[in-house]
């Protein structure tokens, strides 16, 4: 439940030119079958990418050869570019700092001059240029650094008076796309990674092109051939299934489950009412029809327990709502709301009724670790009861933490992590040894008193990684974040041994964020270093695994405006244009499922790299692009989506002044 606030790092996005070339062609879909439009690809690196626009605009495609300018000594570092017709652009501000004299830019100049005329006669065999008056000229290159290249194309271009200039870019620094935007008439950056380090840091292959892979694309047609491209929209729409408020059909879950006993279902929103209400009554299936044993959460292990004592009819709570007291830590709304309300309260109907019939009983859990403090008073509070002189020891060894006030995690962490404070470290590690030591036998037959050691154990196990969490969030965001998902599933794979006894294999379904549940290998943020439960759940158990992502167009949601504040009642605004929701909300289906296991065509479509929204338990809307959105593969990120196009904001069971002031009759966006 950290506040989703994606940065534009420098991560690895696109497989190779070929589907940068892919992504770029649909970022420039207004241009499609546009008489007067060419496209002319900077060589080397940017004719794989210009050859694929070309061809999905049903464009001419020519080179336009531009050679940088290496700093003497230093041929990679650039002070300038030449084009075709001897024209020169220099970086001013690299020439004064390095000192570089007239004849050291001439004699650069014209060797480089050479090489350039030899790549025209190389490229075009005996084609002559294309004619440029006139027409809408689109460049394309692979990316760029200071841009040098791309000005001087820009320069060479424009004394052959072209009607409009577009340039064209997979990835390139925001201060470029900026200066660039200045010069023509429509820039298009795919990404603007920040910091920005290199071009090739954006792709997965980046290998050099030759000579002769520019002569083979520069000699394959381009037009003619859009007409038996893939639209991906079509391709989307014609494998869509029908899902009504989200929940597709019986059949239809039957078959994307099959034989799988983990089933990951995600929200691209930690706030909307349709995402935890289809999650609901796909569970309630999944416990009714399949046999599910644990509905395990994107909760702390204390609060969930409190849920999971009420739906087995042990605890103090006589309703459901009494039950989701526990949830008191921001955001509270996100378990203490009228769905979950209404699916707890579903549960313990069911739990009864099986436990009259003699049959197994369905658990709820939770599986994340900011509880440090309840665990720990959870780890004692066992201990109190079982063994006088354990629970002595283990509120000495806790007693570390008496630095800090209750529920301050942060504040342990940033004094341990920066030497303001102590690393209680050692302390929780000795605790979680010892309580580990008692076994099965201790508890005998008795279910109740194995469950009380084995949710003793998990806390002591949250509170260990929860300490570790706090001293890393200070430090490398990865790893914080690799902690934690690492944690939930490390609880999951627990609570699977748990519940195995001498029955058959544990079945659970997992309720988390599209973040956590969709694999990151399929997301720039897997270039990183990112793991995921999903990701980890595919890779320790395989074909078992199931994982359903949801999406969203437009709407309202629940979320604070800030880490730790109010509950609000947010506008959700329209898909950027170039991201997967609006791609799907483009099919016009409305609310639907779309599978990715079986290969189909939407899974091709969707198996291309697009921008996906993520909005956490803060909503950012100003900031939206940078904070919210990030690239991934949706067709190897989840095996099915369900799309609901306009999406409602969650209720709290308490909701605040402001949330309800807010909450007015949907207009938007005429009533914007």
């Amino acid at each position: 439940m950290n506040p989703i606030a994606l940065r534009e790092d420098s991560r690895r996005i696109f497989r190779d030119r070929r589907e940068a070339g892919q992504a770029m062609a649909e970022l420039l879909g207004h241009y499609r079958d546009q008489s007067d439009v060419i496209v002319l690809g900077l060589p080397r690196g940017g004719i794989p990418v210009a050859w694929e626009v070309a061809a999905a605009l049903d464009a001419p495609l020519d080179a336009l050869v531009v050679r940088k300018l290496g700093v003497p000594g230093n041929p990679e570092f650039a002070f300038g570019a030449l084009a075709t017709g001897g024209r020169i652009v220099l970086a001013d501000d690299v020439v004064r700092a390095l000192r570089l004299t007239s004849e050291q830019v001439r004699a650069v100049a014209d060797a480089e001059a050479d090489e350039l005329a030899r790549r025209e006669v190389a490229y075009r065999d005996d084609r002559g240029p294309l004619e440029v008056a006139g027409r809408t000229v689109i460049l394309v290159d692979d990316g760029l650094a200071t841009g040098a290249s791309m000005f001087a194309a820009i320069d060479a271009i424009r004394t052959q008076e072209p009607q409009r200039i577009v340039v064209a870019i997979p990835a390139a620094p925001e201060s470029t796309c900026r200066e660039l935007g200045a010069m023509v008439d429509e820039v298009v950056c795919a990404t603007i990674p920040s910091p920005f380090h290199a071009v090739g840091a954006s792709y997965w292959d980046f290998t050099q092109v030759t000579d002769e892979q520019v002569q083979k694309l520069m000699s394959t047609p381009t037009t003619g051939l859009a007409a038996s491209a893939t639209d991906p929209v079509r391709a989307i729409r014609t494998c869509a299934i029908g899902a009504p408020a989200g929940v597709p059909s019986d059949s239809e879950l039957d078959d994307l489950i099959g034989t799988a006993n983990i089933v990951l279902i995600g929200e691209s929103t930690h706030g909307t009412h349709e995402f935890y209400s289809a999650r609901a009554e796909m569970t309630k299936w999944l416990i009714e029809q399949r046999g599910f044993d644990a509905v395990a959460v994107e909760a702390d292990w204390p609060d969930a327990a409190r849920v999971n004592r009420y739906v087995h009819a042990r605890g103090d709570d006589n309703t459901a709502e009494e039950a989701l007291r526990g949830f008191q830590r921001f955001p509270a709304w996100m378990w203490r709301n009228t769905v979950v309300r209404d699916f707890v309260g579903w549960l313990r109907d069911h739990n009864d009724d099986h436990v009259r019939a003699d049959e197994p009983t369905t658990g709820f859990y939770g599986l994340d670790l900011y509880s440090l403090h309840r665990s720990m008073n959870e780890v004692v509070r066992y201990l109190e009861r079982a063994d006088l002189r354990a629970a002595q020891r283990a509120k000495a060894r806790y007693g570390c933490f008496d630095q800090t006030s209750n529920e301050d995690g942060q504040a342990y962490g940033y004094g341990a992590a920066f030497g303001a404070g102590r690393s209680c470290e050692d302390q929780v590690v000795a605790q979680l040894v010892e309580l580990q030591r008692k076994t099965s036998t201790e508890t005998g037959a008795d279910p109740i008193a194995a469950e009380e050691l084995f949710d003793a154990v998990r806390n002591a196990w949250s509170v260990r990684n929860a300490e570790q969490y706090y001293r890393t969030m200070f430090g490398n965001h990865t790893a914080s974040w690799n902690l934690r998902d690492e944690h939930m599933a490390d609880t999951l794979d627990a609570l699977r041994e748990h519940l195995h006894g001498s029955r058959r294999t544990p079945k659970i379904v997992i309720w988390a964020h599209n973040s956590h549940v969709g694999d990151a290998r399929a997301t720039e943020l897997g270039a990183e270093g990112q793991v995921t439960i999903g990701q980890l759940m595919r890779q320790r158990h395989g074909a078992h695994c199931t994982t359903i992502g949801f999406s969203t167009y437009y709407g309202s949601v629940t979320a604070a405006q800030e880490w730790g504040g109010s509950a609000i009642h947010e506008t959700v605004r329209p898909a950027l244009p170039s991201s997967m929701e609006t791609l799907l909300h483009d099919t016009g289906a409305g609310e639907f499922m779309v599978r990715m296991d079986t290969g189909n065509a939407a899974a091709r479509a969707l198996g291309q790299a697009r921008l996906q929204r993520a909005i956490g338990v803060v909503y950012a809307p100003g900031t939206e692009r940078q904070s919210h959105y990030f690239h991934t593969r949706a067709a190897d990120q989840f095996d099915a989506i369900v799309h609901i196009d306009h999406t409602t904001a969650l209720e709290p069971l308490e909701p605040t002044g402001r949330w309800s002031a807010a909450r007015a009759p949907e207009t938007y966006p005429t009533g914007l």
